[in-house]
């Protein structure tokens, strides 16, 4: 079982940056595949960005070039730095993990991105 806590998400003007950070605990970290995924009002849950234990990373197209998902396996982390912030980025942004063997999928509680125009 993986518990996943994230973090950092807020009000920011268009243009802005934010960094939202995810812990995990429960787990060897490096067994799992992380990403963040978004949920827009009215929308389905799409994929941002994510990142296997050996670094290799994959973004949605509309995001690419503004936002950058780095983890620290020391610290059991995950990062998205989040650059340029459109309105359109508003969300709430949730923390995923997959692990490498089992394919088992977890969640973090959501954390709130609200890019003002």
């Amino acid at each position: 079982q993986v518990q996943l806590v994230e973090s950092g998400g807020g009000l920011v003007q268009a243009g802005g940056s934010l960094r939202l950070s995810c812990t995990a605990s429960g787990s060897i970290f490096s067994s799992n595949t992380m990403g963040w995924y978004r949920q827009a009002p009215g929308k389905q849950r799409e994929l941002v960005a994510s990142i296997t234990n050996g670094g290799t990373t994959n973004y949605q197209l509309s995001v690419k070039g503004r936002f950058t998902i780095s983890r620290d396996n020391a610290k059991n982390t995950v990062y998205l730095q989040m650059n340029s912030l459109k309105p359109e980025d508003t969300g709430v942004y949730y923390c995923w993990a997959k692990n490498i063997w089992s394919r088992s999928q977890y969640w973090g509680q959501g954390t709130q991105v609200t890019v003002s125009s």
